[in-house]
């Protein structure tokens, strides 16, 4: 019974709007002009879910009146098979084109109405069947309404889910491999032909090689065909067998295009196997190479189609060692682009950005580039092409899947488009036709849905697609990895045979049987992980070349990656970022400390493709966010484990930084300076939050290098610590309740770790390390008045407040001011004293064996030489120079030239000396990952030690530069400091 809520009480209930509507339904019998006629009512729901009920309407009309006496039992097919129902009016309701192929042979409508999907071997023996016998205008007259029929068979099956949602949903892949498989059987039809045509046939062997789409199968509804042929023993009769066979099929079916031959419209037409072979060899260009990844042979001798891909296909997977082959592929995609008229750019869907080569171009690269290794992505298909990477690695999961979406949507739409008149169009409808947009989103499938409707449900889902398209093509397609793997000559990427061991040795790999193990490990077994690894290692091992120590960065490099195993967005980072690959390389191969830190804080690995992000923080605030984080932890282990690790990526990205070159020496200094600064403040903030009762003010006094701001990757922190008793608590009960925290904190920092070490040294407090470890301000005040010495007055001179109670802190610099600035300067006496102790320092304290003229700290013109002349001097004449008055080595150095202290050009030689050492030193402990004072003299350490310094080519030529520098300085120490 039918639903009264359905019944319709007017033709526009189906979606019909044309005033013939009801007079065209009447005539068909469906309709008596207020419901449908018995039975009908499911045509008619079938009619309003066309793509044009009115233009599916009229289309039923003409078949009807072409069919006369015979519509009864295309009518009676209609009311009960409910698949020629779908594809029937869905064809209808799309295609002008095929409703006049209809029209005019109403008869085919049977071919629509078999339950069977249709079958692509039926293709070629239908055609052939057709043209049996036949030559000239019956030949193609036949081979055409043939072709015809097919096409109109393969769209109705396209298309019949629009109109029936229960019937088979057929993807695009298949339909695009349809068409293709149908345009080879017209090609097999055309040839037949031509042999009957051409005089003395069988005097020449011809075989017609697919290029582009059809060579790929993903053909479009209307598109030329791209064939190249090759031919033996009388080309002439060969190249009138080809011309004649493209003749034939132009005129029945398509073009055939013969333009991607060798030397293109102005070559041969037909060419031998060796005349092929001897072009690409000597004359093919980049594009030629890129067109020939899709070559198929499709029709006439298969043995010597075989031949000919036997021959071209090896040349194809080595296009990409070309010079410039990269550049290339990428500047003829925005020639493509360039071309494409300005107003119609955003709605060009094959050409434009966002377009259908956007995916193209950036797949075929790829695969140019990584298919040289991995025989599995030698694929034509696009979409095939895009899954095999997706596998492979090359490309992220969701990327691949969200490409293949996004060119499959794209593709339907221009397969929409070229059914509609048969035209060869590729040009979406403008914003303002709502018409032809509603007609495009219900051939497509889409629906109106959350209000909007099947007009602008297509244009949202146009947009979004082609932006999409166009973000991965960028990301993809200029991929700065690509050049680099592209670098790497072919028989390199096959890393475990005998030429790789071969290779890595002439790299300069001291252990290439190591190298090698590194590499089977990496790249064992067939998981996606072991894929991206293989995609990677050919470059890096040819980065890591260029390093100091390539063995060593490659074993870090798989320290590393089997550390991150399991971290998802690790090899994606590397393979999409060549930035990265760049810089990890180069850290790597130089540096042992890095990977030590970078297995504890991998994410600092991502800020290596972001500049700014690695190295644009201001030093003076970067232990900001360390105090913050720790200061919500109440837990003191959770607290200090934070600490360590927030310390340990700021320490990982300033060392990442510095190797790179990207910072200056201060900004290094001072970045490490803060960063201890912060972990200590953590840690005591920490340790007075879980102690109970806080019976004093505890404020921490940096000395030496922290104090000022000159701290080394390898330093300790020396400091003083005083206390103040809270009211009502003993001076005695202050310094017991300061001492036990300081000694907690101390414990904590101090306890043993894989990162570097966090060892606070109290030693330069009143007394040393007899002394107590903590004092109240009192009893600082009485100790420095009575008791002070020379050599605490020195170690005052770098005192600066650096943690905990910031009053007492003040108080405390306060009350060192007249102690570290004596006022009247020194006497002689106390000028000798201080040279008498540098000198036993220098004699007493460089290791045995140590070379002076290359120990960086206590050596000839090193930092002890430097720091001690400019202390002196503060010690002298602070109290009248206020300038000097500064914990800042190089701000001493200059206040010291200002004040006529001493010449510029000392001052400069002082500064340049002092510099150097402190670089020296700081590379030290990056390349050996501890810390150190000597210079290297021999081997990769001193390579190393030399390329971060800027002496790369020659390590030699840096150990000359550095004694150069220090030389001079220690003149200049001899004539200021020992006034000689």
């Amino acid at each position: 019974m039918t639903d009264p809520a359905r019944t319709p009480t007017s033709p526009a209930r189906f979606g019909l709007t044309e005033t013939r509507s009801g007079e065209l339904l009447r005539a068909a019998g469906w309709w008596d002009g207020r419901r449908p006629s018995d039975g009908n009512e499911p045509i008619l729901w079938s009619l309003s879910r066309s793509p044009d009920p009115d233009l599916a309407l009229l289309g039923v009309d003409r078949v009807r009146e072409a069919l006369g006496d015979r519509w009864a039992a295309l009518d009676e097919a209609l009311r009960t098979n409910d698949v020629l129902r779908g594809r029937l009016l869905a064809v209808l309701g799309s295609s002008t084109a095929l409703s006049d192929f209809l029209a005019a042979n109403p008869d085919r409508w049977t071919l629509l109405a078999d339950a069977e999907p249709v079958s692509a071997e039926s293709f070629a023996p239908a055609l052939v069947a057709a043209v049996d016998g036949l030559t000239g205008a019956d030949a193609v007259r036949a081979l055409k309404i043939e072709y015809r029929a097919l096409l109109c068979r393969i769209a109705a099956e396209d298309l019949a889910h629009v109109a029936e949602p229960d019937l088979r949903y057929v993807s695009y892949d298949d339909v695009a491999g349809l068409l293709s498989d149908l345009a080879v059987a017209a090609l097999r039809a055309a040839l037949d032909v031509a042999y009957r045509e051409v005089p003395r046939a069988d005097e020449c062997t011809l075989a017609v090689i697919a290029m582009g789409k059809c060579g790929a199968r993903e053909l479009n509804y209307v598109s030329d065909v791209d064939v190249v042929f090759v031919g033996e023993g009388d080309t002439g009769v060969a190249t009138r067998l080809a011309s004649t066979m493209m003749q034939v099929a132009g005129q029945a079916c398509f073009e055939v295009d013969a333009a991607l031959r060798p030397e293109g419209k102005a070559g041969a037409l037909v060419r031998t196997l060796d005349g092929h072979a001897s072009y690409y060899r000597r004359w093919a260009r980049t594009w030629e190479f890129q067109a020939l990844l899709k070559a198929r042979p499709v029709a006439g001798d298969a043995e010597l189609g075989q031949r000919y891909l036997d021959v071209v296909g090896p040349m194809v997977w080595t296009a990409a060692e070309r010079e410039d082959f990269v550049p290339d592929v990428q500047a003829m995609r925005r020639r493509v682009e360039d071309n494409v008229p300005v107003g119609l750019a955003d709605r060009e869907l094959k050409l434009g950005r966002g377009g259908l080569r956007d995916v193209e171009f950036a797949v075929q690269l790829l695969q140019l580039v990584h298919g040289r290794g991995d025989e599995e992505l030698r694929i034509p298909t696009t979409t095939a092409a895009l899954a095999a990477l997706g596998r492979g690695g090359y490309v992220g999961r969701t990327d691949a899947a969200d490409f293949g979406r996004a060119y499959r949507f794209l593709r339907t739409l221009e397969h929409r488009l070229q059914l509609q008149k048969l035209l060869r169009t590729h040009l979406f409808p403008a914003d303002d036709d709502a018409a032809c947009l509603r007609w495009l989103a219900r051939a497509s499938g889409l629906q109106a849905e959350g209000g909007l409707s099947e007009a602008q449900v297509l244009l949202a889902e146009f947009r979004k697609r082609a932006n999409q398209v166009r973000r991965l093509h960028e990301k993809l397609f200029y991929r700065p990895l690509l050049q680099a793997v592209a670098n790497v000559p072919t028989e390199a990427l096959r890393l475990t045979t005998t030429e790789a061991e071969n290779r890595l040795a002439a790299l300069g790999y001291a252990a290439p049987d190591g190298a090698l193990k590194h590499i089977e490990a990496l790249t064992r077994g067939v998981s996606r992980r072991a894929r991206i690894q293989s995609a990677l290692l050919p470059v890096l091992l040819d980065l890591l070349a260029e390093t100091p120590d390539p063995d060593g960065g490659l074993l870090a490099y798989r320290r590393v990656s089997e550390a991150l195993a399991e971290t998802p967005w690790y090899l994606r980072l590397l393979r999409d970022e060549g930035t990265v690959v760049d810089r990890l390389a180069a850290l790597l191969g130089t540096s042992r400390l890095v990977p030590d830190l970078l297995v504890r804080a991998p994410e600092v690995l991502r800020l290596l493709a972001d500049t700014d992000g690695l190295v644009g923080r201001d030093p003076m605030t970067i232990g900001n966010p360390l105090r913050s984080t720790v200061s919500r932890y109440n837990d003191l282990d959770r607290a200090v484990t934070a600490a360590r690790s927030l310390r340990r990526q700021e320490l990982l990205r300033i060392a990442s930084g510095d190797l790179l070159g990207l910072v200056t020496l201060r900004t290094v200094c001072v970045s490490l300076s803060e960063v201890w600064v912060a972990v200590l403040q953590a840690a005591l903030d920490a340790v007075v939050r879980t102690t109970g009762e806080r019976q004093a003010s505890i404020a921490v006094i940096g000395m030496g290098r922290i104090g000022g701001r000159e701290l080394g990757y390898g330093s300790d922190a020396d400091v003083v610590f005083v206390c103040e008793a809270a009211p009502g608590v003993t001076d005695s009960d202050a310094v017991r309740y300061a001492s036990a925290v300081v000694e907690k904190v101390r414990r904590l920092l101090s306890a043993p770790s894989q990162d570097p070490a966090l060892q606070v040294d109290a030693d330069l407090r009143p007394e040393g390390r007899q002394g107590p470890l903590v004092r109240t301000l009192e009893s600082y005040r009485a100790y420095y008045a009575q008791w002070a010495e020379l050599w605490e007055a020195q170690a005052l001179l770098r005192a600066r407040f650096i943690a905990g109670d910031a009053d007492l802190g003040a108080r405390f610099m306060d009350l060192v001011e007249p102690v570290r600035y004596p006022a009247a300067g020194l006497d002689a006496a106390s000028v000798r004293e201080i040279r008498r102790i540098k000198a036993r320092v220098e004699a007493e304290r460089l290791p045995r064996g140590a070379d002076p003229s290359l120990h960086t700290k206590l050596g000839r013109g090193g930092l002890a030489d430097v720091e001690w002349t400019v202390q002196l001097l503060q010690l002298q004449h602070a109290h009248e120079v206020p300038a000097l008055r500064t914990p800042s080595t190089v701000r001493g150095l200059r206040a010291a030239a200002e004040a006529g202290l001493m010449t510029r050009d000392d001052m400069v030689a002082l500064k340049e000396s002092w510099i150097t050492a402190t670089r020296a030193r700081n590379a030290i402990v990056l390349v050996r990952g501890k810390p150190g004072d000597q210079l290297p003299t021999t081997g990769r350490d001193l390579a190393a030690v030399a390329g971060v310094m800027g002496h790369s080519r020659d390590p030699g030529e840096f150990l000359d530069a550095y004694r150069r520098t220090t030389r001079r300085a220690r003149a200049v120490i001899e004539r200021v400091f020992y006034g000689s």
